[in-house]
């Protein structure tokens, strides 16, 4: 018997070839399992919604780590994985979101119509995955929502992770797919009375070299990478607002439109046991529920900030507008103290504001009286 054909002797030799292989096998699975993602986009002048598109994306579990080609060359832009914002090609199963292309004609729903840029179109699409960790599927593709349900830590069931979803595609990404589009924000064809220059898109179109500088593409693929950190930065913030303040101010809102007819038999009363920013909340309550006009509030009650008083005031009837549904009596108006308390009856008056969209008391029962003072007037 040869030493070479000694049993041990095979035995160890075996384990020197395998131990030998293991190095090569184990680079390649690293390099299979730690494959690097490539978001490709185009290269030149960059704009704000390919910006805030590739950092939304790289939220995500999917293309967390990902890197970014920025070319306009079509065989080039085959090889990535995901493309945004060039290629002119909408196609969610092959993961091309591009909104340049004749006919494209796609909107984020719910009530909004204007046309998605590529930072609406990623939202849209990947929104619930950033939220959620929910998986890809062809019935639930919106990594907007797993961005928001990752950064709340909520299960992809809370409607509160829909209610921010929304919240951050009305007050952030809407904007940037209007100007992307052209899309004016107001339907006039007068001339603005002054210039606006330090909106984000804006900011990030201040960005690019000057026509006249000298660059390399390296270069502008940098301060593409500025860029893209800018639009990040500002989302995330936005969203920690939203989730942070904003949606804890519905839950209070909540709770007091549910429990109105406790505070009056009428149901046309709020009532906060403490301050919160309310009338945004209000409108969507009773746009969920389908309040009938005629049993909407009027008149809501909280404490001040201070907590020394109580303030009524009138429900508009819009968020955003200066009319009320009910002003509080003009025979209140513009008067303060002593007088007022006089001539409403109630004691503890502070004041009742020229206009009736609000007044003081100095305690809840107070506030309380007016309001009730007041439906009855």
């Amino acid at each position: 018997m040869t030493d070479a054909s000694h049993p041990a002797k095979k035995q160890r030799m075996s384990k020197v070839r395998v131990s030998r292989c293991h190095p090569l096998l184990g680079a390649l699975f690293r390099t299979l399992l730690t494959h690097v993602k490539i978001i490709g986009t185009h290269n030149g002048t960059f704009h704000c919604d390919e910006a805030l598109a590739v950092f939304l994306l790289r939220l995500t579990d999917t293309y967390s780590n990902a890197g970014v080609k920025r070319t306009r060359d079509p065989i080039v832009l085959d090889t990535c994985d995901i493309v945004v914002d060039v290629g002119a090609i909408y196609d969610e199963a092959r993961q091309r979101f591009d909104h340049h292309q004749r006919g494209f004609t796609e909107v984020f729903g719910s009530g909004f119509s204007t046309k998605l840029s590529s930072a609406g179109l990623i939202y849209k699409f990947f929104g619930v995955f950033m939220f959620h960790h929910q998986p890809l599927t062809s019935l639930n593709r919106h990594f907007g929502q797993e961005i928001i349900a990752k950064h709340t830590k909520a299960p992809s069931d809370d409607p509160k992770v829909t209610a921010l979803w929304l919240k951050m595609y009305k007050e952030f990404v809407e904007a940037i797919d209007a100007i992307d589009n052209g899309i004016a924000q107001f339907s006039t064809k007068e001339s603005p009375t002054y210039k606006n220059r330090t909106d984000l898109s804006s900011r990030v179109g201040w960005l690019n070299p000057a026509w006249n500088e000298t660059v390399t593409s390296d270069q502008v693929d940098s301060l593409f990478e500025k860029a893209s950190s800018l639009t990040g930065e500002e989302f995330i913030g936005r969203l920690s607002y939203y989730t942070d303040a904003w949606l804890p101010g519905r839950d209070i809102v909540q709770a007091a439109f549910s429990s109105r007819l406790d505070i009056d038999p009428s149901g046309k009363i709020l009532l906060f046991e403490t301050f919160a920013p309310w009338k945004e909340h209000l409108f969507d309550l009773e746009k969920d529920t389908n309040v009938p006009d005629d049993s909407k509030p009027f008149y809501v009650i909280y404490p001040d900030e201070t907590g020394n008083s109580w303030r009524v005031q009138a429900v508009p009837v819009s968020p955003d507008s200066f009319e009320s549904r009910k002003a509080l009596p003009e025979a209140w108006r513009g008067i303060r103290d002593a007088e007022l308390s006089n001539i409403s009856g109630v004691e503890g008056c502070i004041f009742i504001h020229a206009s009736g969209f609000i007044g003081g008391n100095k305690t809840r029962n107070g506030a309380l009286k007016l309001a009730q003072l007041a439906l009855a007037t």
